[in-house]
């Protein structure tokens, strides 16, 4: 069921089904999230097994880093606001597909006009992808900001990084060190509360 919060924009996706040509499976769509008037928000690829299940983006294992990382930040999940760019799960958790992407960008971008945040921080190659319309590699994107203008007029500095996933499955000093820069950069853009 799509979140009550973003009344303009979830009926037209469920109605219009973006995914429906790619994704026959799923029991819950994954709208959102947390603060509709966040000044962060974070943007993830697609819905896990656990988030197709609560209907929550992530609640599973790189969930629980994810909230570890915000309250890291001095930040608490209700104080942001989390989505995905596919809001149902793709089968087998596969990485969305430039297809997928591109049929759900349209809607991910609505999101953001809603929540009209200060900063996104974009988290993994997908995501950052998604946003930025690039085909370039993580190494190259993260670590600096990047705009992305939705209309004119609304520009908002996207910083990519790496996902909670690719942290689980590298967890290296290094790694975690390169996460925190990218944070810490991103919260150098908020206002402070």
């Amino acid at each position: 069921m799509p979140s009550p919060r973003c009344p303009s924009s979830a009926p037209r996706y469920e109605r219009e089904a973006p995914h429906a040509p790619f994704i026959s499976e799923y029991k819950n769509l994954v709208w959102d999230d947390g603060d509709i008037h966040a000044q962060l928000m974070f943007v993830g690829e697609a819905p896990g097994a656990d988030e197709d299940e609560q209907g929550k983006p992530f609640v599973g294992r790189a969930g629980q880093l994810l909230n570890k990382m915000i309250t890291a930040m001095g930040l608490s999940r209700e104080s942001v606001y989390i989505a995905n760019v596919l809001k149902v799960r793709p089968p087998g958790n596969a990485t969305p597909t430039t297809d997928e992407i591109d049929a759900s960008r349209p809607f991910l971008f609505e999101q953001i006009k809603i929540v009209r945040p200060k900063v996104i921080v974009a988290l993994g190659l997908p995501a950052s992808r998604c946003l930025l319309h690039t085909s370039d590699s993580m190494a190259s994107l993260r670590a600096r900001f990047h705009d992305l203008e939705l209309e004119s007029g609304l520009v908002i500095p996207v910083m990519p990084t790496y996902h909670p996933a690719y942290l689980l499955r590298s967890y290296t000093p290094e790694n975690r060190k390169k996460v925190w820069e990218d944070l810490q950069m991103a919260m150098s853009n908020l206002t402070p509360a």
